[in-house]
């Protein structure tokens, strides 16, 4: 892989916001841009064609959920995850430490790394990273992920500094158990809400070297706010020529305000979850399909949206499905709601490309505050 993997191709004039390119062995990725989420090695309800259809560039998968089932070493003979889940573009794997660590007391940690109980059945595992590493390259994944600790929120400066400065150690671990060269390796900066931890861990990563940077611990419980505060305290502190990635944020919203502080890639579950939960995105806000306005209403969710779904059905036909617990409310749901975050960034490229992200920033604001569903 290059030196250099990412491309910064344009910075906004008015905000932090940053157009560029990542380049992997399976493909190049335009940013700013979404990662739809495929934990077990599907995202639910789409097809792969389905994903190509709607902009999907990258795909990410999880490296705890596979390890347990059906394991890294059958995905591994059967010619890796590429493969076994018929997708040709890039894959990102995370590197588990997140699920690991919301198992709470089914989970003991140390230096060496965490033992924990599987979920599935109760089996006791050790992940380290060397352990995390190796199975990451196993599933042949394009996009590796450091294995660390995601601190929750609220969590007291002491903890959360003997968890970051592990982490940091882990890193260095991950690096050194690095055998897949053409593999892309991403440090994971944390910190907690205290900056000075995150600015401390963000530079000792950069002192490792990594081909790409992410910020965790984000979207763990904070207010949006803090949030933003906490990605304007890191950033800065991260290289301008690697590719900075926000990992589970979020709304709409929060992916347009980490675009204005000049974060590239993002990953949430928030457009397929809701998206069998009856929750649709559209450009004026959140439209709730179970309610009974919608009963007789011939139109499609989103006017302005241009994808299969808002083209060939209605409201009342999507409606109907929901209500009736129908398989086919979440596929369409699904494809639907991620049309809509992948069209939200590709959106963003096209203003960058031409000068006038803010002015795509402000119309986005407008347009969402046009009046929406009270959603239950």
């Amino acid at each position: 892989m290059a030196d250099q993997p990412f491309d910064l191709l344009q910075r906004d004039s008015q905000t932090q916001a940053r157009r560029g390119r990542l380049h992997t062995r399976r493909g190049v990725i335009e940013t700013p841009a979404f990662m739809p989420v495929g934990t077990q090695g599907t995202v639910k309800g789409m097809l792969p064609e389905a994903l190509t259809e709607v902009g999907a560039q990258v795909i990410l998968a999880n490296t705890y959920h596979l390890f347990l089932r059906p394991g890294h070493e059958l995905i591994e003979r059967l010619g890796g995850l590429h493969r076994f889940m018929n997708w040709d573009r890039p894959i990102l794997t995370d590197s588990g430490g997140f699920q690991v660590f919301s198992l709470g007391d089914l989970r003991q940690i140390d230096e060496n790394g965490v033992v924990f109980q599987s979920h599935l059945d109760g089996a006791r595992h050790l992940l380290t990273p060397e352990v995390s590493i190796a199975v990451q390259e196993a599933l042949g994944s394009d996009i590796i992920m450091a294995f660390d600790e995601c601190i929750p929120h609220p969590a007291t400066r002491e903890y959360t500094k003997i968890s970051t400065d592990r982490s940091g150690r882990w890193a260095q671990r991950c690096k050194l158990a690095r055998r897949d060269d053409d593999a892309l390796l991403f440090g994971i900066v944390q910190g907690g809400m205290y900056p000075d931890l995150r600015q401390k861990s963000a530079e000792e990563l950069v002192a490792i070297g990594f081909d790409g940077y992410a910020i965790g611990g984000l979207s763990v419980g904070e207010d949006a706010d803090l949030m933003y505060t906490m990605m304007e305290q890191t950033l800065p502190h991260l290289p301008a020529t690697a590719a900075r990635y926000v990992m589970g944020i979020g709304t709409p919203e929060n992916l347009i305000e980490a675009v204005a502080r000049g974060a590239d890639m993002f990953d949430c579950v928030m457009p397929t979850r809701n998206a069998r939960n009856g929750v649709l995105f559209t450009r004026s806000g959140r439209l709730s399909i179970k309610q009974a306005r919608y009963r007789e209403d011939p139109g499609p969710i989103d006017p302005d949206c241009g994808c299969m779904v808002c083209r060939q059905y209605s409201r009342a036909y999507l409606r109907h499905l929901y209500q009736s617990n129908e398989i086919l409310a979440s596929v369409l749901n699904t494809h639907h709601n991620l049309a809509y975050y992948l069209d939200l960034m590709a959106g963003a490229r096209h203003a960058l490309d031409n000068g006038t992200f803010a002015v795509y920033r402000e119309r986005f604001y407008q347009q969402r505050n046009r009046q929406t569903d009270e959603l239950d």
